[in-house]
């Protein structure tokens, strides 16, 4: 058997993050070379994340990517067990990492092909391997639980905590406004972007509810279904991005300062973390 050095072990825990006594483990078993020892902790570090892998994973951090110039934007929703690894640097990191490859990179259709994809911060490594490394040392089950690229201009916005995110699709205007507007969908969570995309059932149902608020307030007839129109304005206003008040500029809906800046809106992504 191979001479372990406490220097040896030193290295591979300066490498790896991971304990000593595990170190010095993989090392004799991989006979004193380095290398395999790190693919011996990898693998090792997977079966443990296997076993973890039912866990709940609530926390986490949604990342934001956009180039309104270059047309293309992205938004990932990378999950953990608690607040402290969300809030982990090389956590950040990762999220960060795989929403610039998704976005600049050749796409992905499934988290398995985005996994496999260069790391763009960390040379020579996959996404999978900083993924795995990560894992291995924080020891909480992680899940890349969902993401969105879109090639076309966008707008783009992550809170500060990495608990929201926004990627909105425009034509024209500028990455300012997108941007404004990606803010105000954090903030106001409209269902859709435009009333016509509601489901007609729900807007019925909305009709059918207001018209008897109508009755029961004595309201003739004649007038109801004038009143029932002028009502629904409110709940459109409640789930339509275009027809809602502009935070900035609550006399203007959406829709018209979208418009008054040379901007057509397309449809909009939102992603929030579970709230505990």
């Amino acid at each position: 058997m191979a001479q372990i050095t406490a220097a040896a072990v030193q290295s591979l825990r300066s490498k790896t993050g991971l304990p000593m006594m595990d170190c010095k483990k993989a090392l004799e078993e991989a006979g004193g070379d380095q290398e395999k020892a790190i693919e011996l902790l990898r693998k090792a570090g997977a079966k443990v994340a296997e076993k973890r892998a039912g866990r709940s994973t609530t926390a986490g951090r949604v990342a934001v990517y956009v180039d309104f110039a270059a047309q293309r934007g992205a938004m990932v929703d990378l999950r953990c067990e608690s607040a402290p690894v969300s809030n982990n640097e090389e956590f950040v990191q990762l999220a960060n990492d795989l929403v610039v490859q998704l976005a600049t990179g050749p796409g992905a259709e499934s988290a398995d092909q985005l996994l496999d994809q260069p790391s763009p911060s960390k040379a020579g490594m996959t996404l999978r391997q900083q993924f795995d490394d990560l894992n291995n040392r924080i020891r909480e089950a992680f899940k890349l639980e969902r993401f969105v690229r879109i090639d076309a201009a966008c707008g783009g916005y992550a809170h500060h905590n990495g608990a929201v995110g926004v990627l909105l699709q425009v034509e024209g205007g500028t990455a300012e406004l997108a941007k404004d507007i990606c803010m105000h969908i954090a903030a106001m969570r409209p269902k859709v972007t435009f009333k016509e995309e509601l489901d007609p059932a729900v807007v019925a149902k909305e009709r059918e509810i207001l018209a008897e608020a109508a009755r029961a307030e004595g309201k003739p007839e004649n007038i109801i279904a004038k009143m029932v129109e002028g009502r629904l304005r409110d709940f459109f206003a409640q789930c339509s991005l275009a027809d809602q008040p502009f935070v900035k500029e609550p006399s203007k809906t959406v829709a018209q300062v979208a418009k008054e800046g040379g901007m057509k809106l397309v449809r909009f992504v939102h992603f929030e973390l579970p709230k505990e």
